[in-house]
């Protein structure tokens, strides 16, 4: 199964972490750790940060980003598919821990993040509950917390992993939520991305 159909999923989850890592090897051309070591620098984390990933998979990202926090720092992985935060947990460093639920209705306090990152995610959430996930995401970072946004582009001449380019499926939602969007723009490997912060 490729990245491609396994990003496709829009309603549903990925709940095939094996397939998805390879996959994900695949598409990225074996330069997968590079891609996403520069997604993980462009949320600027620093030392003691606590940082939420959410829509996890297999907790990759999380686990790049974990040096970086420190041993005083938390990197919190929340994905819908048991499988992937079995997965994740199983590969967890010390201060990862994964949490089974959607970015639709965060299950943590008001404030509890640093940074918060929705890499591939966004177009698994239906459109009409994206405003709802967003408003979650800002009410779980604290004031200045920085948000990261990074959704797959097109191929050229035809559509890639998902229906559409990712600046019309984020649109103004990220503004309209409250967040100051800081930097915007194209990424290797077809990717596009958001930096924000909360006011």
């Amino acid at each position: 199964m490729g990245l491609a159909r396994l990003l496709h999923h829009h309603a549903g989850t990925i709940d095939h972490p094996l397939a998805y890592e390879v996959s994900a090897t695949v598409w990225f051309l074996g330069a997968r750790r590079a891609v996403f070591t520069r997604l993980a620098a462009a949320v600027r984390p620093r030392a003691g940060d606590r940082i939420l990933d959410v829509g996890c998979g297999t907790g990759y990202l999380s686990r790049i980003l974990s040096p970086v926090v420190g041993p005083a720092g938390q990197v919190t992985g929340i994905d819908p598919s048991p499988a992937m935060i079995q997965y994740a947990a199983a590969r967890a460093r010390g201060n990862c821990a994964y949490v089974l639920g959607g970015a639709q209705t965060l299950p943590f306090p008001d404030g509890s993040f640093d940074a918060l990152t929705a890499t591939l995610v966004v177009h698994h959430i239906p459109a009409e509950d994206r405003p709802e996930a967003l408003g979650e995401m800002y009410r779980v970072l604290r004031p200045g917390g920085r948000l990261l946004v990074a959704e797959p582009r097109p191929l050229a001449g035809r559509l890639g992993p998902m229906d559409g380019d990712p600046r019309d499926l984020l649109g103004s939602l990220i503004l309209d939520t409250g967040f100051q969007v800081e930097s915007e723009g194209e990424l290797p490997y077809l990717l596009y991305y958001v930096r924000a912060a909360r006011p």
